[in-house]
């Protein structure tokens, strides 16, 4: 799809991160983009951004090219969580369909360091597994998703941390719930696992800031984390920062650091 000088750049931002955000505060101070911010729909009451937004799918990749095509969409940014990969397998194969140039802003998944004791594995059955079959304290940092898994393994006292309150009790004969919106601190991340009298920790290799509190105190206090490895999405046109997006874009990559 060309694009012409004159024309504002119409752009679908797939969101949900904090990425999402910073570059939709970049973004509205571009008068040059005309920019739409999409979440799931994964959070009841997400925080409003600075630009249109929009909640919920597509209709799967046909729906997702009738609304670029109906929009006059010129390029997406896929600014979605690392583990939101039926969405960018989604979102590649309709900008290919489509022809509209498609850019993910990706952050780098967490390394472990000095002091980490992770057990990594593939996938959230093999991280319940992982955590055996003598009774733990476990906190789970996965989000509300497919908490099922872990309902399989009854044994366990959870932990659960969740950005809205639980629509209905949760399927764990032993569990207590923290509901709190990130991002979060190291110390009272620490704090919480010391109170929960917390045994091993459960995550998922998101990387960035906002969530990386909860690694960083289990490497403090000694606890082993089951982190879960990303999973597989298709090659693509990726950038790490607001800046160079906005350089992709075509427009001034100062703007979008005075922006974050």
């Amino acid at each position: 799809m060309t694009l012409h000088s004159a024309q504002r750049t119409r752009l679908l931002i797939l969101g949900g991160t904090a990425d999402a955000t910073r570059l939709a505060t970049a973004i509205a101070a571009e008068p040059r983009i005309e920019a739409v911010l999409s979440f799931a729909g994964r959070t009841d009451n997400p925080k409003p951004p600075p630009i249109p937004w929009r909640v919920g799918g597509f209709g799967g990749v046909r729906g997702l090219i009738d609304y670029l095509r109906a929009e006059r969409i010129d390029r997406v940014v896929d600014a979605t969580h690392p583990f939101a990969a039926q969405m960018s397998r989604h979102a590649a194969a309709a900008c290919d369909l489509a022809g509209v140039p498609l850019l993910a802003l990706e952050r780098a998944p967490w390394q472990s360091g000095e002091g980490d004791r992770w057990i990594e594995v593939d996938d959230l059955v093999a991280a319940a597994q992982a955590l055996g079959a003598a009774p733990r304290r476990v906190f789970l940092g996965t989000g509300r998703q497919h908490l099922d898994v872990f309902a399989a393994h009854p044994q366990h006292a959870y932990l659960v941390r969740l950005v809205d309150p639980p629509r209905a009790a949760l399927p764990f004969p032993q569990v207590e719930v923290v509901v709190a919106r990130g991002p979060f601190d190291r110390v009272s991340d620490r704090a919480m696992l010391q109170a929960h009298r917390t045994e091993i920790v459960v995550a998922k290799n998101a990387g960035g800031d906002a969530a990386v509190a909860k690694i960083e105190a289990a490497r403090d206090l000694g606890l082993p984390v089951v982190m879960v490895r990303r999973p597989a999405v298709p090659a693509r046109l990726t950038a790490t920062t607001v800046a160079e997006v906005m350089a992709w874009l075509g427009h001034d990559a100062a703007l979008a650091e005075r922006g974050v």
